[in-house]
């Protein structure tokens, strides 16, 4: 049997879905993949647990349901423990880096994965904040030290678009990609196409769980234009910044343009979009009418999904329904079993 020590930064709501995952997921791993995945250090704001035999998924969830930090963790706990100092510290084959998005500065995570690669650990993420500010950095470091930066949840959270892009399409020209990258401003379009004001609808996700307090990201389309920015830096190999991307959100969409596309039989969606132009391609987030006929405008709320347009493998679809964390913490997941492959 072989053996992934795995250390973790974070320990919100997909670290704990992610260890849920690791317990009911064991025997299968044990038996598809001959591996088993044994936490040797867990960061969160109070500090850290290090234990080199492996700390118990159960304790640290036990504790994350008391409401307890990981430094309250029995003899393995330390207090005041910084992301990157568990990474100095740690003997990992993976970090597992799931901090908040930054978008500032990429900080706690951007330093810890710099450190995690230049000790030659395979990292994991769904933290976009490093990735958007610093991928050819930090993706070329990890090549220098023959190790993996896998980070497939960043996009679309359990659908596999990076995957799709990366692996499955590896040998194509990607002529055009488009997507509903964002399931948060695809609920608001979908409900006040069915006669809800902007206002009632951003509520209603509000309430649900599905938009922030503070929606801006989201409705302003900064967060599907961090995701296109991976994609184009990862799947396109086109070195691209927040700059690069044209972006408009969907606080100017209206009732009224929703009634009037439908009766052309169409519909409006906050599409990502990345069009071949010459040697470049053209980035842009922005509303955008769908014939009804198109895939992409089948989607409902909460729905996620993407178009990829190639050469030689014709026109693939993809999409995924994401009511809660679980699907984004097996995009981990199976990224962490990919580090072994």
């Amino acid at each position: 049997m072989r053996t992934a020590r795995v250390a973790m930064i974070g320990l919100g709501n997909v670290g704990r879905r992610l260890l849920e995952l690791m317990q009911s997921k064991r025997d299968l791993m044990r038996t598809r993949f001959d591996l088993e995945l044994v936490i040797v250090g867990a960061c969160d704001k109070s500090g850290a647990a290090i234990a080199n035999e492996g700390l118990k998924i159960a304790g640290i969830l036990n504790l994350k349901h008391e409401r307890k930090g990981i430094a309250a963790y029995p003899k393995a706990g330390q207090k005041n423990v910084t992301p990157q100092q568990l990474v100095e510290t740690v003997d990992a084959d993976v970090l597992v880096e799931l901090s908040l998005t930054n978008l500032r500065d990429g900080e706690p995570g951007l330093s810890a994965i710099r450190r995690a690669l230049q000790r030659k650990m395979h990292v994991v993420t769904a933290n976009k904040g490093p990735l958007v500010l610093a991928y050819p950095e930090i993706a070329a470091l990890a090549q220098s030290n023959g190790v993996k930066l896998l980070h497939s949840a960043t996009v679309t959270g359990g659908l596999p678009t990076l995957n799709i892009g990366v692996r499955d399409l590896g040998v194509t020209v990607i002529e055009k990609v488009e997507g509903i990258l964002n399931g948060t401003t695809n609920y608001i379009l979908s409900r006040m196409a069915e006669g809800q004001t902007y206002a009632v609808a951003l509520k209603h996700a509000q309430d649900i769980g599905m938009a922030e307090a503070d929606p801006t990201l989201d409705v302003d389309g900064w967060d599907a234009a961090n995701k296109l920015v991976i994609i184009a830096n990862a799947v396109l190999r086109r070195p691209t910044k927040l700059k690069d991307v044209t972006v408009e959100g969907i606080r100017g969409v209206t009732q009224e343009d929703l009634r009037a596309a439908e009766k052309r039989g169409e519909t409006i969606k906050l599409i990502a979009t990345a069009e071949q132009a010459g040697h470049d391609y053209l980035l842009s987030v922005k509303p955008t009418l769908l014939e009804k006929s198109h895939p992409l405008a089948q989607l409902g709320a909460g729905t996620m999904g993407v178009m990829y347009h190639t050469d030689i493998n014709g026109t693939i679809f993809a999409a995924i329904e994401e009511n809660d964390p679980y699907p984004t913490a097996a995009g981990v997941l199976r990224d962490i079993v990919q580090t072994q492959s």
